[in-house]
């Protein structure tokens, strides 16, 4: 049986065989049985790590050690509120923080650190309640990378995230990105990617985006 330890755009971890081209980081949320005890976190530093790193190997959900969770691509994993690790994913990390400085209009008279990134991103993915927060956006202004929810989709009991990438939106699923629909103009969809990111990826971050983009998979929408 798979392990609970796969991530949605929406931030949920599900139980599913594959796992995907990024792993993430948010504390330690399972217990000595390898089973989750929260859906939440345990830090505020919700991070993407590289696969492979310096070929060390790592017992999956150690007992008291951080859980590892997996992500089809980066752009997922951005969309369910983490940003790069500054460890493993050093030049990443740089990038992301100087896109993410000029995409928000950072102010102040030093560069953004770890702590101001990570409490503008928390703020901006979690509500009081514990949801994952959306903001309303421009669908042909969006910088590829983004993801969204389609009008006629967030009252659906199982919505669909799409990716928004060139002049089309592509379907997500763990397995990979469905065939896409042309991206229409002149429309407000419901953007899951937080708002921050949205402006470091206008700014010229570019995610890791799965090969499926090229080769979709599953039947037309």
């Amino acid at each position: 049986m798979p392990l609970q330890n796969r991530v949605t755009p929406f931030s949920t971890i599900e139980a599913v065989e594959c796992r995907g081209l990024v792993m993430g980081n948010r504390g330690c949320l399972h217990d000595s049985n390898r089973v989750l005890r929260s859906q939440g976190w345990r830090t505020k530093s919700w991070i993407t790590c590289s696969l492979s790193w310096k070929d060390r190997r790592r017992e999956l959900m150690k007992p008291r050690s951080w859980t590892e969770l997996f992500f089809l691509d980066e752009a997922v994993a951005l969309a369910a509120g983490h940003r790069p690790c500054g460890y493993c994913r050093r030049d990443d990390y740089r990038k992301f923080l100087a896109c993410w400085a000029a995409g928000t209009g950072w102010s102040q008279a030093r560069p953004p650190r770890q702590p101001d990134v990570d409490a503008r991103l928390h703020a901006e993915r979690i509500d009081r309640q514990g949801r994952q927060r959306h903001h309303d956006a421009r669908l042909d202004r969006l910088q590829d990378g983004c993801f969204v929810l389609l009008p006629n989709h967030p009252t659906q009991d199982d919505p669909t995230p799409w990716l928004v990438w060139g002049a089309r939106l592509y379907p997500w699923s763990h397995a990979g990105y469905g065939p896409p629909v042309e991206r229409p103009a002149g429309v407000t969809a419901c953007a899951i990617t937080p708002a921050s990111t949205v402006a470091a990826l206008a700014a010229g971050y570019s995610p890791v985006v799965h090969h499926s983009i090229a080769h979709p998979v599953g039947p037309p929408p």
